[in-house]
């Protein structure tokens, strides 16, 4: 059972080495460690402590393409070098290194495709009390979306198994930590989370720059990823907005007609018929995209077993040595 723990960096050169020097060595249930860093187009000498401490891989972008487009770099050079777990941790030393073992548990013990560490975010002082908010509700959204009951779902502390990485993709270029937890929900995978320790903050988030451009992106990220994963029934709810309204403005200049008012509701009965044209477009439009949903299943499992012979051989090799 080989295990392999990437860590995203960008401008970590001042960080990396001690959250390196945590890592643990050797696991229960693990035959083989190693350790992968994704340098984000780093403009310090973030590959080079890297190197210089031992890390068996390095992936290396020559300008900044973003923490999703880092991480399913890493799940791909993982992949490709025979991980049948893979760790993502953050390399400001943020979660602690010693919870690992908690976290790829259930994966080991057949329970679990992917595992979420579930920070403490009532009880971490520098989180203020908004943020704190924003974090239990983001989380709220993210499980109703999601299907999945995860209690912290931005965090980046997380183990997937073979079989889920090679079925990850992410879209989006801002985060990976919300897209994955509905991507996993909507496509049954087995999703569950452990509780988690962090560390003493070492450097203020790069993520999550104001409160109002985190909600915002977030937002967006889950209303978009809903729309691909559940489009008829997203664009259902669209419609019937102006459905019904559309109905009660028709009902009412029913009435009138039927009290013999009707003469001078036409308006109405225009603005009801707009409205109710308005709401048949918005669903034939889900029907439609819920059409496109399902040809995209196919090309995800396309991408699934293109991924899978992609990352064969290598793990061939690897055996017969």
């Amino acid at each position: 059972m080989k295990l392999i723990i990437q860590i995203p960096c960008y401008n970590e050169a001042e960080t990396l080495e001690m959250t390196l020097n945590d890592l643990p060595q050797t696991l229960e249930g693990i035959d083989c460690i190693e350790y992968l860093i994704i340098d984000d187009g780093s403009t310090d000498n973030t590959a080079e402590v890297a190197r210089r401490w031992g890390v068996h891989h390095i992936v290396r972008f020559p300008q900044n393409r973003g923490l999703a487009k880092g991480f399913m770099a890493g799940l791909d050079e993982c992949l490709k070098n025979g991980a049948d777990i893979i760790v993502n941790t953050d390399a400001d030393n943020q979660y602690r290194a010693e919870d690992i073992a908690a976290l790829i548990a259930p994966i080991l013990e057949g329970r679990a495709d992917v595992v979420i560490g579930a920070r403490p975010i009532d009880e971490i002082e520098h989180f203020s009390f908004m943020k704190k908010c924003l974090q239990h509700f983001g989380s709220f959204v993210m499980r109703r979306a999601s299907g999945t009951n995860i209690p912290d779902a931005p965090s980046g502390f997380r183990a997937l198994s073979r079989e889920a990485a090679l079925r990850t993709n992410v879209i989006n270029d801002y985060t990976y930590t919300l897209e994955t937890i509905v991507q996993a929900g909507r496509e049954k995978m087995a999703v569950t989370s452990v509780p988690v320790h962090i560390n003493e903050e070492t450097r203020p988030s790069r993520l999550f720059h104001s409160m109002w451009s985190y909600v915002k992106k977030s937002l967006v990220i889950i209303l978009r990823i809903y729309m691909m994963y559940q489009p008829l029934k997203a664009f259902t709810y669209m419609a019937s907005v102006p459905t019904l309204v559309g109905l009660l403005i028709g009902f009412r200049f029913l009435f009138y007609r039927w009290m013999g008012e009707s003469g001078g509701h036409v308006q109405s009965l225009i603005l009801g018929c707009t409205l109710l044209i308005m709401g048949f477009l918005t669903f034939m439009i889900g029907l439609l995209a819920d059409v496109i949903a399902a040809n995209r299943k196919i090309l995800q499992d396309t991408q699934y077993h293109v991924r899978k012979m992609e990352t064969l051989p290598r793990r061939q090799t690897d055996g017969e040595k």
